[in-house]
């Protein structure tokens, strides 16, 4: 079984097949950034479409047993979730909403101070804030799952402490292997694993030691290294894969509207778009590649299953329903 836990391509028939070829049977796919519930709502439409004109390649997952039905019928289960919390804009009661619309993750920050939580791009972070506390306590009741990827320090711990379910940080790396702004420190890792939370290993460029010259080896063996210290039930790949995007689609990811300067991220002035993939992970096909390595380097086969889908496979199955 093969799970990536977050990927943003450009999404068309190519990239479905590439999906099968890759024996990926599920995704998380974000539909959304900055786009408030009305363009999320569009954006699931658009899916709709998708779902119906490429039946024999995608289906929309919802639950962990639709992944189950994605393998029976040779396609790959769609899951979603928003890097932002901008689609339930200031209103609690849309927390429900989404995840009726099949929403199944959904990011407290997106690098900037949000209404619920403190990005990782802020200076300073106050941590979780009145309604994040509310907002938390909502999307453990219905089973939307709370992301920090792009949040701050503090914020994600205190996420993990609040809430009553598992927290994830989908596409992220350890800071001690790339000190990357985004990669997340030892203390933040362990407040989201020993609450039984997943952390997805991302293969953006920016978060790998190297960069687009990252070898196989180092990324694998920082990943066991990881599983060493953390346990392997825990982790997963969240590649964070952004195929045949426009750097108008990056740029957006970036700024939104909540800016009228140019915000590189983690780029440059010098490098403002997507940077190259590593030649060993160029799309979807390579997962076989990520897997081999795995195995290489020790882990058990039973470890390198877990990590390829397997751990996100029960974190789905355990916390996409509502509770009660």
């Amino acid at each position: 079984m093969r799970i990536d836990g977050l990927q943003y391509s450009n999404w068309s028939p190519r990239i479905f097949r590439q999906l099968r070829e890759g024996g990926v049977d599920a995704i998380h796919v974000t539909i959304s950034y900055h786009e408030t519930f009305r363009e999320t709502v569009l954006n699931f439409e658009k899916w709709n479409r998708c779902f119906e004109e490429h039946s024999d390649l995608i289906m929309k997952g919802l639950w962990a047993s639709d992944i189950d039905r994605a393998r029976k019928t040779g396609r790959t289960a769609v899951f979603f979730g928003f890097q932002n919390p901008a689609p339930i804009e200031d209103d609690i009661g849309l927390v429900e909403i989404v995840h009726s619309l099949g929403a199944r993750f959904m990011q407290l920050s997106y690098n900037n101070q949000s209404l619920l939580a403190t990005g990782c791009y802020e200076t300073e972070d106050p941590g979780i804030t009145r309604m994040g506390r509310q907002v938390i306590r909502e999307m453990n009741r219905v089973g939307l799952v709370v992301d920090m990827s792009h949040s701050a320090d503090r914020s994600t711990i205190e996420a993990a402490d609040i809430s009553e379910r598992p927290i994830v940080i989908s596409h992220a790396n350890p800071h001690d292997w790339q000190p990357a702004l985004r990669n997340k420190r030892d203390a933040v890792i362990r407040a989201v694993t020993e609450r039984g939370g997943m952390l997805g290993f991302s293969l953006y460029p920016h978060h790998l030691k190297g960069k687009s010259d990252c070898t196989l080896e180092s990324f694998c063996q920082m990943v066991a290294d990881t599983a060493a210290r953390y346990g392997a039930e825990h982790l997963g790949i969240g590649s964070d894969l952004c195929q045949d995007q426009p750097d108008s689609v990056v740029e957006w990811m970036r700024v939104g509207r909540w800016s009228k300067e140019i915000d590189y991220g983690e780029g440059s002035a010098a490098a403002p778009g997507f940077p190259p993939m590593p030649a060993w992970f160029r799309d979807n096909r390579d997962f076989g590649n990520v897997e081999e390595g795995l195995r290489a380097t020790g882990l058990s086969a039973e470890e390198v299953a877990g990590i390829m889908g397997g751990n996100w496979y029960r974190f789905f199955a355990e916390n996409f329903t509502p509770k009660g």
